[in-house]
């Protein structure tokens, strides 16, 4: 076996393959040219391309060399969804997305060295295409009962499916074609529910120029009861720190479970497997002290926002439950904070026990009192002995936020708009 496809196998990264043997043997004879494609639907890429994005970062290492695809041809139209008709963007709107994506997928990879990434967009082979040549060049090698058996298609079939969504597999086989045609590209790898248009685009590929072409599929992650991973409580898990602030990024994979924290390392991480087995065996011999759990969120943290805000939001994080100074934090990190215990707008002044009401710190004026006078009161990590304080502005942080805790473990806050 191939010591990379050996490497990916025990990090459960192979879901579904064209032929790992024949694979095998075509990587130990590379370098190979790959491709993995990202949709601009949103202005942002998330958690789940991630795993894509570290997935040909693992490829590149070894040697082969990547092809970062952004749709801004199908990113117009969008792949069939279980749940509906997708909705279309503007054209210009897909047109500002595609620039922001492939900023951010940039990042992922290296563009210098003899295997140097090449960012492509699909819409440089689609603009100027008649509908004609698309029938005649693409469609002729499309068999009808086999679009229908698709299991996205057939689900849809009764409510109702569109003929552009229908069509969205030829765009994306078309792909892996002129990627073929134009670069010698020779596998393709993506996540598990794309493996129909995956494999599509490896079969146009043989009828239409007689090639031979690889495919790869990741698995899709759930948490340990089989339900997906990769939400929070507030939506998707996004690589824009506007989106999804650092803060709220480092916590997600925090809170990872016990029973997958290991699956996830081997994914998201770049540890060796000695490494990644010394965690899994600290996790059943210790689990109180979530090693694996904080050597994933910082892992993740640092390839996605840089060491350094992965150290401002670990700082931050000990700052908010009296371990750290909250006035040192950075206003960014501060606000990130916020976000995420969900700090509640207010005016000043406000006393003290109306702004622990309203942070949720408390379910009445009387418990907020209560807590006072027993000693668990914090504002800024600074305890209270007055029942009737009133905060002002005096109390800000960074101009906008003050920070409550009662005890050790319950924190919110407040934030005045400018």
């Amino acid at each position: 076996m191939n010591a990379l496809l050996d490497d990916l196998l025990w990090r459960g990264l192979i879901a579904h393959s064209t032929d790992l043997d024949s694979l095998g043997e075509h990587l130990d004879a590379g370098p190979v040219k790959f491709y993995v494609g990202f949709d601009p639907t949103a202005p942002s890429l998330h958690f789940g391309n991630l795993v894509q994005l570290l997935f040909a970062r693992r490829l590149q290492e070894a040697g082969h060399r990547p092809y970062l695809l952004v749709g801004g041809a199908t990113g117009q139209i969008g792949d069939p969804k279980e749940s509906g008709e997708r909705a279309m963007n503007p054209k210009e709107v897909v047109a500002g997305w595609v620039e922001r994506i492939r900023a951010q997928a940039s990042r992922f990879v290296s563009f210098d060295g003899a295997n140097a990434a090449t960012m492509v967009n699909n819409l440089d082979w689609t603009a100027g295409m008649s509908v004609i040549d698309f029938l005649r060049d693409v469609g002729k090698h499309f068999p009808v009962n086999r679009m229908l058996a698709r299991d996205v298609v057939a689900r849809r079939l009764e409510a109702g499916i569109s003929y552009t969504e229908f069509s969205y597999v030829l765009l994306q086989s078309m792909d892996f074609r002129e990627l073929h045609r134009r670069h010698g590209v020779t596998l393709q790898h993506g996540g598990s529910d794309q493996w129909g248009n995956i494999t599509a685009g490896v079969e146009l590929i043989r009828r239409s120029d007689q090639g031979k072409v690889h495919a790869l599929a990741t698995p899709l992650l759930t948490k340990a009861d089989g339900t997906k991973f990769g939400k929070t409580e507030s939506g998707t898990v996004w690589l824009d720190p506007e989106l999804t602030s650092a803060y709220a990024f480092h916590q997600f994979f925090l809170n990872a479970e016990d029973a997958k924290v290991v699956d996830y390392l081997k994914v998201f991480s770049f540890r060796s497997r000695e490494e990644i087995e010394a965690l899994e065996k600290a996790t059943e011999d210790e689990p109180h002290k979530r090693l694996a759990q904080r050597a994933l969120a910082d892992d993740v943290t640092d390839i996605v926002h840089g060491v350094a805000e992965r150290q401002a939001v670990v700082a931050a994080a000990g700052a908010l439950f009296g371990k750290g100074e909250l006035r040192d934090l950075s206003p960014s990190v501060l606000e990130g904070v916020m976000r995420e215990v969900k700090a509640a707008d207010v005016r000043l002044p406000i006393p003290l026990a109306d702004a622990f009401l309203v942070a949720g710190i408390v379910e009445s004026k009387a418990a907020a009192r209560r807590a006072v006078l027993e000693g668990g009161a914090y504002v800024n990590n600074e305890k209270v002995g007055d029942p009737e304080m009133v905060l002002d502005r005096e109390h800000l942080l960074a101009d906008r936020f003050i920070v409550l805790r009662r005890g050790r473990r319950t924190a919110g806050g407040v934030r005045v708009n400018p």
